[in-house]
């Protein structure tokens, strides 16, 4: 047994985890689903356990020609045996490291299944991972989402690829284009995954639909919609919710005319608009997102705006969202499942670089430090005090300059990722459905995106970097192998993911130390995931109350610590 296997071994032992010794399966693995055979592979994880592969299976019609820009079609069937033995082609994007197009094909509703059995009687509990990139970049494939780490813990992982940016998330306000087309394709995919997963020794009635970044706000929004109602039983929201800023957009129709003007067709027609977008080649739609900007866009927030959006109603049109978000959560209008939230300690440091451009022009403008969310909804005075206050409270009688970077973290966090997971937090507690609260705190070889920044000094774990210790990767693989540290790390977060997608409690004995209990409006309780487990309240106190504040202020639904 090789190192790496007898580690694994004394960790699942230790904690109650049968550990299946390597063992020859079928190389040929077929399933029938409801459209017809499928040909998988079979593989060994890092630990040396076999498991089945299968890749690029379709989960609706190929959205192409009249169908761009509309809700996903139910997959057709096929007579002969569908060979799922690699990845179905990516949607076409820009990739938001290198700026580099990667053309793909439009035709991309394809899905992953990895599983260590096929017999339905097994039941293995499903865990459907929504990637993030900004809802405009990234897939569900291996290189970057490998099942290795998950799979350890005997559950399925189900990986998959939706519409992005222009050919996602378009919106005209016609019936033929109300939005939202890149999240129903999601919808599309959990339907899929509910009807035929058992084939895969799945249960259809333990589905854990977790996200991160993008991802997150995803799997938020499908407890919102009435699409996607009874499709899964839990949810992991990991660096994002439906409440921020990048995750909703309300003015999507005038940034389609102006996709339309950039591309050469200045109409003010959404019907003229639709046949033209339409007949165009598929890449000249992505990496729109930056030339549709308005001017204060370019100083205010993140540079996401194809995002999901409420939909006008009409008649036979199904809406995926025709609520806000913060009304839902008001009401109680959302689907009550266990839950998982948190995110990094240290989100923005991935920023820095773009974050370090700006700072003089911000210093200058602090208004521009106001959440969009804020702005809308006071005067410009108001605002002005506010980006003012904002200045004051993190960086003191110092300037917002690119020198103060550890304030400029805490800030800009605190705006696009940490408040409003707080505020989703508190607002879903009175659910009666337990929401455990978590800071993700790990710092190895594997926060391999702030070296990636040039920021590996900076202590905490950045955006995506909790990515790392979920899948195993390209860029994970080998530091995994040669370090018995990071084999801890990544079997506790991976323990913990899974124990609350089998029982919906992520601590349902004393295994890992500790036992996290649900965040209540009295306790404010979290769990601080680092070195070692430990429990806390109240996390980031001093900067949640600040804000509070000025979303009170701004007379917006906050957390109330005085209750």
């Amino acid at each position: 047994m090789s190192l790496i296997a007898k580690y694994l071994f004394s960790q699942n032992k230790r904690c109650g985890i049968h550990f299946i010794q390597k063992k020859n399966l079928s190389s040929n693995p077929v399933v029938r689903v409801e459209q017809g055979k499928l040909k998988g592979s079979t593989h060994n994880l890092l630990d040396g356990a076999p498991y089945y592969s299968f890749k690029g299976i379709p989960y609706a019609q190929p959205p192409v020609g009249e169908l761009r820009f509309k809700a996903p079609l139910p997959p057709k069937s096929w007579n002969n045996t569908y060979e799922a033995l690699k990845h179905g082609p990516v949607c076409p994007q820009l990739d938001m490291i290198t700026s580099r197009l990667i053309e793909g094909n439009e035709n991309c509703l394809y899905l992953n299944v990895y599983t260590k059995s096929l017999a339905a009687s097994d039941k293995l509990p499903v865990m459907v991972f929504i990637h993030g990139g900004a809802f405009l970049n990234g897939s569900g494939n291996s290189d970057v989402y490998g099942p290795d780490f998950l799979l350890q813990h005997d559950v399925i992982l189900v990986t998959i690829n939706y519409r992005l940016e222009v050919l996602g998330f378009l919106n005209l306000d016609i019936p033929e284009v109300p939005g939202n087309a890149g999240i129903k394709d999601q919808v599309a995919a959990l339907k899929w995954i509910k009807t035929n997963i058992d084939k895969f020794g799945g249960n259809p009635d333990n589905i854990t639909i977790f996200g991160e970044s993008a991802g997150a706000a995803s799997v938020l929004y499908h407890m919102i919609s009435p699409l996607s109602k009874d499709l899964f039983n839990k949810v992991i929201a990991q660096s994002g919710t439906c409440l921020e800023d990048w995750a909703l957009n309300k003015d999507l129709k005038p940034r389609s005319f102006r996709v339309g003007k950039i591309l050469g067709k200045d109409t003010d027609n959404p019907k003229e608009l639709l046949k033209f977008l339409q007949s165009l080649p598929a890449k000249n739609l992505a990496g729109l997102t930056i030339k549709t900007r308005t001017q204060d866009e370019k100083y205010r927030g993140l540079p996401i705006f194809f995002t999901p959006t409420i939909e006008k109603d009409f008649d036979n049109v199904e809406s995926f969202l025709n609520v806000n978000p913060l009304d839902a959560l008001a009401t109680g209008n959302i689907s009550k499942v266990p839950i998982i939230a948190g995110y990094n300690s240290a989100e923005c440091i991935s920023m820095l670089p773009v974050i370090i451009k700006k700072a003089n022009y911000r210093s200058k403008h602090p208004e521009y430090l106001v959440p969009k969310e804020i702005m809308l909804n006071v005067s410009t005075e108001k605002m002005k005090e506010f980006g003012k206050r904002i200045n004051k409270f993190y960086f003191g009688d110092k300037e917002f300059t690119a020198e103060e970077i550890e304030a400029q973290i805490n800030m800009l966090s605190d705006v696009n990722f940490t408040y409003n997971n707080n505020r989703f937090t508190y607002l879903y507690s009175t659910s009666n459905q337990p929401i455990y609260k978590y800071v993700l705190d790990y710092n190895s070889d594997l926060n391999t995106f702030k070296k990636l920044v040039g920021m590996s000094h900076l202590k905490g774990t950045c955006h995506t970097e909790d990515l790392s210790y979920l899948f195993s990767s390209k860029y994970t693989t080998k530091i995994y192998k040669e370090q018995e540290r990071v084999r801890g790390l990544v079997f506790t977060l991976t323990k913990l993911w899974t124990n609350f997608a089998k029982t919906g409690d992520p601590t349902p004995d004393q295994s890992l130390g500790v036992k996290w209990q649900p965040y209540t409006t009295s306790g404010e309780e979290y769990l601080h995931i680092g070195e070692p487990l430990t429990l806390g309240h109240a996390a980031n106190r001093e900067r949640t109350e600040f804000w509070n504040q000025l979303y009170c202020e701004a007379g917006l639904p906050h957390i109330d610590t005085h209750k």
